[in-house]
């Protein structure tokens, strides 16, 4: 009962925290990003990569190590439309990241350079309907805990 509590509480902290990374990218990517401001942005967004591979992991050890039992949560209709909301989630942060880092490299080759206002733009609307589909991991994750 102890792990199934721990990893409750593990997992509950790294998904708030992983809302949190996203909403600080959000507001630090902006239309005037100065170098130090990319650099960091990409920082953030390594640290939000990572954080979401903790959340998966977490995730998955209380599948299995769970009081719930594995049963419970693969026969979920719930639990699967919470994995698609964060299976989307993490497609839709590839192209930004991906961005992120031809702009580091762009910056470092060419002295001088930053993104233009509709590169920004382009990569803040992803993160937007990214935040947005996350919402969905929510209303799953409580509707999956009263037993929909």
């Amino acid at each position: 009962m102890l792990v199934d509590l721990v990893l409750a509480i593990l997992h509950h902290l790294l998904v708030f925290s992983l809302f949190a990374i996203l909403a600080v990218e959000l507001v630090w990517l902006k239309r005037d990003l100065s170098l130090p401001g990319l650099q960091r942005v990409g920082r953030l967004d390594m640290i939000y990569g990572a954080v979401a591979g903790a959340v998966l992991v977490v995730g998955i050890l209380r599948v299995f190590f769970g009081l719930k039992g594995y049963e419970y949560y693969v026969s979920s209709h719930s639990f699967w439309a919470k994995m698609a909301a964060f299976a989307v989630v993490g497609l839709l942060s590839i192209p930004p990241t991906l961005q992120m880092i031809r702009w580091r490299k762009r910056a470092e080759a060419e002295p001088g350079w930053l993104p233009s206002a509709p590169e920004v733009a382009g990569a803040r609307r992803y993160l937007h309907i990214e935040a947005a589909v996350f919402l969905l991991i929510l209303v799953f994750a409580a509707a999956m805990a009263r037993g929909y």
